[in-house]
């Protein structure tokens, strides 16, 4: 894809758009879905473990 330039932002934000009935639409739609999935674990929190021991155990455990 190359690089397009606008004068305004009228114009870069109406090039965004696909008219109807376009195939694009599609593939577009199937980018954005793939970017809302979750990639890997997300961990919740902050931990505070005593000693590093605790800290290494905790990273190796499964998160829930």
């Amino acid at each position: 894809m190359g690089v397009q330039k606008f004068k305004t932002f009228d114009e870069a934000r109406r090039a965004l758009w696909l008219p109807a009935g376009d195939p694009r639409i599609l593939e577009r739609m199937r980018r954005l879905a793939e970017m809302r999935q979750p990639h890997g674990q997300v961990r919740h929190g902050v931990y505070r473990f005593r000693t590093i021991e605790e800290a290494k155990v905790r990273s190796k455990r499964p998160h829930a």
